[in-house]
């Protein structure tokens, strides 16, 4: 650069300490703040290496970007961007802008675990003076593109270690990555995900009491308004000189009118001084000139002031840490308009109106930008040979640019009118009740706002707010406002692609694989595949990497319509709904931890079992994942034996539920598929029969285990006994650990009872004896649900025991009275839903089966179990009369002691039955007749008196016969 002026900006530095003075009354910080502004401004120009300052996405910039460069022609450009991420600005050429750079980290070796996946991202778009560099140096010979930023690894090293998600701290520049209203595009916003973004140039106060003032002052609702109508549109037409000084002066200001407090600071003079060090190493080793070098950096690092500015500088070079060992992988995603916003926190539509801008500006400059050759989308356009223009002295443009009223534009009625007229078909296609009067007043009140707000012209926000105003009202009749409608009218939410050379190759390997379906991996549509496998087992491949995607892939990028894959289940014919163009960027991603999806998936398979936080049902269901989704032996008997492993180590139950669902579906497929079990099968089911029979007392006394729970171990014990014993187990184990329970919870003690029943330690009349007491008792009662609630869970270990519960539920409901039935139902009906949901449908059908099928059978029906009751009660009333006759004529001859005495066996049977073993006593000679009765029936006598009703039935059932008589 030619030597300057002594002082080019010293009428202006006056002119602005005067203001000061006259504005405060005396030289104060405000003088020296705009002072230094100019100082900064002077500094900046002076460089010896040309320092061009930009701002991210800015039309401006991209337009006077094109023209230095067709200007200056630089043989190196110093572009602020992470150093790591030249290698992909190749593959730019065989995508679709917007696209973004991307490194990213799984397997983290220096930062917290808990930071993991790492990933940063710098989104690239035509209207974006970084392309425009990046485009004239690949397609220009003997250019030299040179990125100068912190390393990907850099980016996180300098985050403190505090935060628990670094992903969602400032990616780089100052901008924090808060979301925005994307008006209904939250896909196209999520294609960055939760990435750390590096942006060049983010020229926004950091002072919030600073934007406030700006956007009140300005009358605009967002940042984003305001830099279009007081920069944006000013700066597309000025010249070269006067467009830098601007750039920098208002970094300048932004800079200096920060918060003292604000911790980015340190971070931001790091990476100054980590750009002007990467600078000079490159100088001194390559030779070149700094005459022929150009800087594209931020406005706000162009108004730096650390000691390493400048080739002068006298400081010495910034120590750069080297970086950890963390692997870093490398590629390209899309990108979108939206996710620009999301991601930066700019105001949603904002991108899409740059676009817009920057197209209108090249049309009516004239300038021919800068596309690589063979760029998807784009014509490519070489530039044209032109001489270097040598930069001429550093002059005072800031003067006349802030002292001149701004250039006011004359309202463009054919273009405002289109608008006014797309948006009213494109309301109206939408469902809303617009009309060609609707057209007219959103002209009107364009105009009206515009003038309201100071402007000559309507601009696109002026155009949107009078379009919600006079077409929306208050009623939305689709999924699209009018404010997103605008957005789409004036240039849409342009979404990028990855070419298919640019992809990584495990995404070309998808896409070959999936190619005898005759769908286009990168259409963003849905598409539709039917596979036909009997027909066409060529597509069987195909249906297999579906599945591995559909279990890779966010939710609804391959989805299933017709056809299942589970154990022991392939599908015949099936039918997907493919959205993998929507999902680009997930596939990519994938490619960073693969060559196939295969791989992918056993990597994520394993990390899953080998975690600290793995316990043995995750591990069962890798083992299951494996067997579906991959095949083979080798891969699932490494997983098995891992979840042997980790079942010893758990120290409760509360995965048993899991474990015991997901063990008996395998070692259903292993009897179904294979000769003998895998030896891990067999040492987890004996492992777990020792586990849990230890498990077991505690879990019945443990209040934070669930009643599930228990029964899930009750149910490993009692359903996978027969296979525990042929491996060595011992049933005495069970039977101790079941002694050695003593739960207090109704719900446990049930299914205790439900177990000691099954083990043969508690019968079933003593069971239905207990149940009785339970609802005898009215203290009892309000927890009988309680009890019920453990017999249902009891009946997933004791099948059997399912009559008996209907039993107990229907005495329930015929013993309580309403008073405390009808409190007592909600509790019912609440606990069995949400402890035994599955379990209740058991229960109706064996209710099925015991009550009858139609109400005509209802009136004489009598339940099993109150049948047996009722017979006895009948019987023991019934004789209660003989016995009594019997005893008041003690010494009287009657059948009864007749058909006793002449049937001795008969009555010794009844009395055995009955639990009496007193035999038959002889009787003696001497006495009389009367005598005999007495002395030789005394045991009849006795026996009749304990049990009038039996003989009674019995001498009533035998009298009947023909024949007989008393």
């Amino acid at each position: 650069m030619s030597p300057a002026s002594p002082a080019p900006f010293g009428a202006l530095r006056q002119q602005l300490l005067d203001a000061a003075s006259a504005f405060a009354g005396a030289p104060d910080a405000l003088a020296g703040i705009l002072s230094g502004m100019v100082d900064d401004v002077d500094r900046a120009l002076r460089e010896e290496l040309e320092i061009f300052p930009v701002c991210h996405h800015s039309p401006a910039s991209a337009l006077a970007m094109a023209r230095r460069l067709r200007e200056k022609q630089p043989k190196v450009i110093y572009l602020e961007l992470c150093e790591d991420l030249r290698p992909l600005l190749e593959e730019l050429r065989n995508c679709r802008l917007p696209v973004a750079l991307q490194a990213f980290a799984s397997d983290l070796d220096g930062f917290p675990a808990g930071w993991g996946p790492l990933s940063v991202v710098a989104p690239v778009t035509e209207a974006s003076a970084e392309y425009q560099a990046i485009a004239y140096a690949l397609d220009t010979p003997d250019v030299e593109l040179v990125l100068v930023d912190r390393s990907a690894d850099h980016v996180f090293q300098w985050l403190p270690r505090e935060p628990a998600e670094p992903a969602a701290a400032d990616g780089g520049d100052g901008n924090d990555t808060a979301g925005n209203d994307t008006a209904g595009n939250e896909e196209e916003a999520a294609l960055h995900g939760d990435a750390v973004g590096v942006e060049i140039g983010d020229l926004r106060p950091r002072f919030a009491e600073l934007e406030e003032h700006l956007l009140h002052h300005g009358r605009v609702r967002h940042w984003s308004e305001w830099w279009d109508q007081y920069v944006e549109q000013p700066l597309a037409g000025a010249d070269y000189d006067t467009y830098r000084q601007v750039m920098v002066l208002i970094g300048s200001l932004f800079r200096r009118l920060r918060p003292s407090g604000d911790d980015r600071h340190a971070r931001d003079e790091d990476r100054e001084r980590y750009m002007w060090t990467r600078m000079r190493e490159h100088l001194a080793a390559s030779g070149a000139d700094p005459a022929q070098c150009l800087y594209v950096c931020g406005a706000f690092h162009a108004a730096s002031r650390v000691e390493q500015f400048g080739l002068a500088a006298e400081a010495p070079a910034y120590d750069i840490s080297p970086r950890t060992a963390t692997r870093w992988q490398y590629g390209l995603i899309p990108s979108s308009h939206s996710a620009v916003e999301a991601q930066f926190g700019l105001a949603s539509g904002s991108v899409s109106v740059a676009a817009a801008t920057w197209t209108k500006a090249v049309a009516r400059s004239g300038v021919a930008p800068f596309r690589l050759e063979g760029q998807r989308g784009a014509r490519a356009r070489r530039p044209r040979t032109v001489a270097p223009v040598e930069p001429g002295p550093v002059t005072d443009r800031l003067s006349g640019f802030l002292s001149a009223p701004p250039a006011l534009d004359g309202l463009d009625e054919a273009e405002l009118l289109g608008w006014c007229v797309d948006i009213v078909r494109l309301a109206r296609r939408n469902g809303y009740l617009a009309s060609t009067a609707d057209a007219i007043a959103v002209f009107e009140t364009s105009i009206l706002l515009a003038g309201l707000r100071n402007r000559a012209r309507p601009t696109p926000y002026d155009f949107a707010d009078a379009a919600v105003t006079c077409i929306e009202k208050d009623v939305v009749p689709g999924r699209r406002d009018v404010r997103r409608l605008c957005e789409i009218l004036l240039g849409g939410d342009r979404v990028g692609q990855v070419g298919y050379h640019a992809l990584p190759p495990l995404a070309r390997d998808v896409y070959d694989r999936l190619s005898p379906l005759g769908v286009d991996p990168e259409k963003r549509t849905v598409q539709r595949a039917l596979l036909d496998l009997g027909t066409n087992p060529e597509l069987v491949p195909c249906s297999n990497v579906l599945w591995i995607l559909r279990r890779l892939l966010p939710e609804g990028a391959v989805r299933p319509i017709m056809g299942t894959r589970r154990l022991g289940e392939r599908s015949i014919q099936e039918s997907w709904d493919l959205a993998i163009g929507r999902h680009q960027r997930s596939i990519i991603e994938l490619g960073y931890e693969g060559v196939t999806v295969e791989q992918v998936l056993e990597q994520r398979l394993r990390r899953t079992v080998w975690a600290p936080e793995a316990t043995a049902a995750d591990a069962l269901a890798a083992v299951e994942d494996a067997i579906v989704y991959l095949g083979g032996r080798r891969f699932a008997d490494e997983l098995g034996a891992r979840a042997v492993e980790l079942l010893a180590a758990e120290r409760t139950v509360d995965d048993a539920p899991e474990v015991l669902r997901r063990i008996r579906r395998l070692l259903a497929h292993y009897r179904a598929t294979e000769p003998v079990l895998p030896a891990w099968c067999e040492a987890f089911v004996a492992g777990g029969y020792a586990h849990y029979c230890t498990l077991l007392p505690t879990s019945f006394v443990d209040d934070d285990t669930g009643v599930r729970q228990v029964a899930a171990v009750l149910g490993f014990l009692l359903t996978m006994e027969g296979l525990a014993l042929t491996l060595g187990c011992d049933r005495a184990q069970l039977e101790l650990a079941v002694r050695q329970s003593h739960p207090e919870a109704p719900a446990k003690v049930a299914l205790l009872w439900a177990a000691q029943s099954q083990l043969g330690l508690l019968s079933t009349a003593e069971l239905r004896e207990r149940c009785d007491g339970l609802l005898a008792n009215p203290l009892v009662v309000p927890a009988f649900p309680q009890y019920l609630s453990g017999f249902v869970q009891a009946l997933e270990p004791v099948p059997a025991l399912t009559p008996f519960v209907v039993e107990v539920m229907s005495n329930a409901f015929a013993r309580l009275p309403d008073a405390v039935l009808l409190p007592w139902l909600p509790i019912l009906i609440t606990t069995l839903r949400d402890q035994a949901r599955e379990l209740v449908p058991v229960l109706v059908r064996e209710a099925g089966r015991t009550f009858p099928a139609g109400l005509h059978a209802l009136d004489a029906w009598v339940p099993p179990w109150s049948a047996r009751s009722a017979r006895t009660a009948l019987e023991t009333a019934g004789s209660a009369a003989t016995a009594s006759a019997v005893a008041t004529t003690a010494g009287a001859a009657g059948p009864v002691t007749d058909l006793l005495a002449g049937h001795p066996a008969a009555c010794d049977a009844v009395a055995a039955l009955l639990g009496c073993d007193a035999g038959w006593q002889p009787v003696t000679q001497a006495a009389g007749p009367s005598g005999h009765r007495e002395a030789g029936h005394r045991e009849a006598g006795e026996l009749l008196a304990r049990y009038p009703a039996t003989a009674g039935a019995v001498a009533g059932l035998l009298t009947s016969v023909p024949g007989r008589s008393g």
